[in-house]
This record gives structure tokens, C-alpha cells and sequence, in this order.
């Protein structure tokens, strides 16, 4: 399934390497180093997915999603973060994200993830 994929971190390099394996899995990518920026492309594009970034400059992760999903409750988004702590975990699936991934992302774990999120599911461990 090739999906419109939004990429929202504010590293580059983090952007760069998710790019790179999403592009690898057939994903068309679009990126924003940051929450406003996110919500505006998302606004714009209704991506399939959504890669999301906890601690940023800015908007905190959480509340980019909490106003993405104002714009579309149904919203599919994958938090990618490296805060390993159960708390950060249960926070964001409360906030709505079908999962969460730990930085640095591993290309076996994204694409497991990715495909499940995308056919409508959701991956909680």
C-alpha cells in the first residue's frame, strides 16, 4: 500500500533516515520540522500517516496530535520518540496514537508498525 506519509520532527537527520525508509517501503513522504508546521501540511494534505516527534521545539508532541485530531478524530498516527518510559507510553496512547516507536528507529519494527497502523490497527506492546 503506497500512502502519503508526514514526517514531524524537528531533527533533521531524524526526518532524513525516516524518509529514507518509508521512500524504501514505497511511501510518498512529506516533512515539517515542527508542530505548526505539521498541522498546516496536515490541514492541507490529509496524509494517510503520521510520524510524530514528542519533544520539539515549539509544540510539544502531544498537543500537535491532540489539534490533529480536532482536524480528523480518525487521524492514524505512529509516535516516534526516545523516551523508553512506560508513563511517556500510556500518555500517548491515551492522546490517541494507534503506536509508538523508540529513536532510533529500526527498519523491521517501522515497517511491522507502519503496515499495521496503516490497515487500520494498532500496535501496543
Amino acid at each position: 500500500m503506497n500512502a502519503k506519509v508526514l514526517i514531524v520532527d524537528d531533527s533533521g537527520l531524524a526526518r532524513r533516515t525516516l524518509r529514507h525508509l518509508l521512500e524504501e517501503m514505497g511511501h510518498t513522504v512529506e516533512e515539517a520540522a515542527d508542530g505548526n508546521q505539521a498541522l498546516e501540511r496536515y490541514y492541507l494534505h490529509r496524509h494517510d500517516l503520521v510520524l510524530l516527534d514528542l519533544v520539539m521545539n515549539g509544540m510539544y508532541g502531544l498537543d500537535v496530535l491532540a489539534k490533529m485530531r480536532e482536524l480528523n478524530p480518525e487521524v492514524r498516527v505512529i509516535v516516534a520518540t526516545a523516551d523508553i518510559q512506560n508513563a511517556t507510553r500510556h500518555d500517548v496512547r491515551g492522546a490517541g496514537a494507534a503506536a509508538c516507536v523508540n529513536k532510533p528507529v529500526n527498519r523491521e519494527e517501522l515497517h511491522q508498525v507502519v503496515s499495521t497502523v496503516l490497515q487500520g490497527g494498532v500496535m501496543w506492546n
